[in-house]
């Protein structure tokens, strides 16, 4: 091979090197923001789950059916990534006005062995009342947590106790529970609203 093929050749792997990397990177732009096609892969993300709310009730994704709603997995001893977006989803709430009756947001807790419902309830009070905080048995917890993808593990603290590193999203899911997107939390309430509206 002369020096001028063997150049061509590491120009043309540089090129494609180039190209797939530009192909993933507009692809995870295209995902978070919710322009991205539904593949198998999303189309996966979301399915049976049967849990407790903070006041006792059975829910299961069955009874979400209908309307769309919004996921978000956390714990109750969040220092800050947890109230701050359930605060989110509030302003969301509040700015769909009667139009909240028409969907939903539930939190999920990846600590169920602490969040119990009266805890969940106790938490929840601080928030929009369409927020519903959803518990389990570890099983229970697991299932819904394997459905949705999520990750979650718990990291001891030096005194003892614990904290837990989870999945962050806030999963959009239309009427027929399928996943949407990624919902973005970033913009003003009102933006958000108008979204969600479109799957009503």
């Amino acid at each position: 091979m002369d020096v001028n093929t063997n150049k061509a050749s590491r120009i043309m792997l540089l090129l494609a090197a180039f190209l797939g990397g530009l192909f993933l990177f507009f692809g995870a732009i295209l995902f978070v923001t919710g322009r991205a096609p539904i593949g198998s892969a999303v189309a996966s993300v979301g399915g049976p789950f049967h849990l407790e709310d903070q006041n006792g009730k059975s829910v299961s994704d069955a009874d979400m059916k209908g309307r769309p709603f919004l996921v978000f997995f956390g714990f109750t001893h969040c220092p800050d990534i947890c109230p701050t977006t359930l605060f989110e989803m509030s302003q969301v709430m509040k700015a769909l006005g009667p139009d909240a009756d028409r969907t939903g947001a539930l939190f999920i807790t990846v600590d169920p062995e602490r969040d119990t419902a009266g805890v969940m309830k106790d938490y929840l009070s601080s928030f929009d009342p369409h927020v519903r905080g959803l518990t389990g048995n570890r099983s229970e917890i697991d299932t819904a947590m394997k459905e949705y993808r999520v990750y979650s593990k718990k990291v001891p603290l030096e005194n003892g106790d614990y904290t837990m590193d989870h999945t962050a999203l806030v999963y959009l899911m239309d009427k027929d529970g399928h996943f949407v997107a990624p919902f973005n939390l970033s913009r003003t309430p009102e933006a958000e609203a108008a979204d969600l509206r479109r799957y009503m």
